[in-house]
Formats: structure tokens, C-alpha cells, sequence
């Protein structure tokens, strides 16, 4: 046997160890020789599984904003970690983080709080609420505005089947538009339901809307806040 093939032979075995140990590792005993005393902490942010994407077959992608990691910070059961790098799958609702050894993880999603992240110089703020049977919303939620009326809205790809020349699927972007007013939470479809949850200053909105321009739409969720901080000012 020639030396040749004895390195084919040894390099199977050891690269499937390898792939088979990144498959399965969590943080726990990952990067202590790193971290020193912050190990426990670090621990718990890296609390997750490897990532392997299961849709590169699929036309797009299934990230919001873009397929690049964006800096940001999340809070993991009261903590805030800082200066990181994320993706955000909106098709499975789960957040992906790079480690300080280049290792893709997704979180433990149970374990999340709150998390930002920036893109195109703006910072997106977002946070995980429990799904309840009384709540029509749940997972993680971007909060666009918060005060006596709130808004919020859920990012989500869905997949169209051989919807590219009818041979490849394609992921299409959904963002649904709701707003908390006197503890209730409705989801707002079009503008008219929009304005009707705001009826009660009906002529003052209409009039801001106009005077500022403003094309009210669920394809730029941004469209909605001004409006709602309008409002809300109106209630004071």
C-alpha cells in the first residue's frame, strides 16, 4: 500500500469525526480555554446546535434584509451580550450567531429575550413573546413603536412551490402589521382597518398623512410608525 493511499484511508475516518462533532456541539466545554471565568455566561449565549442550511435548493433565501450576519446584541435570560454578529431566519423564526471561532450556531430560542440588529444604518429592535392561546402573535416580534399604543410587526417567509418557471420553488416575504391599543392586539390588514383603530382622531390623522405625504403600506412596515407616534401624541 502506498503512502499515498494510507492518507486516503486515515483522512476519511478523522473528517467524519470531525463533521460528526461539529454536528452535534453545543457550547457547553466548546470554548473554555477562551473565556476563562466568563465561561458560564459565554455558555449560555452559545447554548444552541450547528447550522446547516436545508434550503439552498430554494430560489432566495430565507433571512430578513440580507444574507450577510449584522452586528447586533441580544439578552439571554437577563443578560446582555454585546458587539455580535446575527442572521435572522424568518421562515423557521429562529436566530443564527457566529462564534469567535467562526461556528454557526442557532440559538436556544427559549433562552432569547430580546435581540437588535443593525442594516443599513438603522437598528431593529426585537422581542420574544410566549406563545399564549389568548395572544395572536408570538415569537420573536420587531417593535417598531412602543407607548400607549404600539406597534409591531412579524417578519415571515413562506415557500412557493415551482414558482420560477414552474420548476423551482421560491421564498416569498410576509410582513403582517399589529397594533396594541388599550390592551388589545389586532392585526391590521389594509389601510382602511389601520385608520379605523385610529377613529377616534380621525380628521388629525388624515390631515398628518396628507400634509407629510405619507403612502401607508405592509410591503414598507416603517410607513405605519409615524402615524401611530402622531397618534399617539394626539392621547396625551
Amino acid at each position: 500500500m502506498n503512502s499515498l493511499m494510507r492518507r486516503k484511508i486515515l483522512f476519511y475516518p478523522v473528517t467524519f469525526l470531525i463533521l460528526t462533532f461539529l454536528s452535534e456541539i453545543t457550547v457547553s466545554g466548546a470554548f473554555p480555554e477562551t473565556y476563562g471565568s466568563d465561561t458560564v455566561d459565554i455558555q449560555k449565549l452559545y447554548n444552541g446546535r450547528a447550522w446547516r442550511n436545508l434550503y439552498y435548493r430554494i430560489k432566495g433565501d430565507q433571512f430578513l434584509f440580507t444574507t450577510e450576519f449584522l452586528p447586533g446584541n441580544v439578552t439571554v435570560e437577563g443578560k446582555e451580550y454585546g458587539n455580535l454578529k446575527f442572521k435572522y431566519d424568518i421562515y423557521n423564526d429562529e436566530l443564527l450567531i457566529i462564534t469567535d471561532h467562526g461556528i454557526i450556531l442557532q440559538m436556544n430560542k427559549e433562552m432569547i429575550e430580546l435581540f437588535d440588529m443593525k442594516y443599513n444604518d438603522q437598528v431593529y429592535y426585537f422581542k420574544n413573546l410566549d406563545a399564549d392561546s389568548l395572544s395572536i402573535l408570538s415569537g420573536f416580534i420587531n417593535v417598531m413603536y412602543e407607548g400607549n399604543t404600539s406597534l409591531y410587526v412579524k417578519y415571515r417567509k413562506e415557500i412557493l412551490l415551482l414558482a420560477v418557471e414552474n420548476k423551482y420553488d421560491m421564498f416569498n416575504q410576509i410582513n403582517r402589521i399589529y397594533l396594541e391599543k388599550g390592551g388589545t392586539m389586532t392585526q391590521v390588514n389594509t389601510r382602511r382597518e389601520f385608520l379605523n383603530l385610529l377613529k377616534d382622531h380621525k380628521q388629525q390623522v388624515h390631515n398628518y398623512i396628507k400634509s407629510n405625504k405619507i403612502r401607508i403600506t405592509r410591503k414598507n412596515p416603517e410607513s405605519f410608525k409615524p402615524v401611530v407616534e402622531y397618534y399617539d401624541k394626539l392621547q396625551q
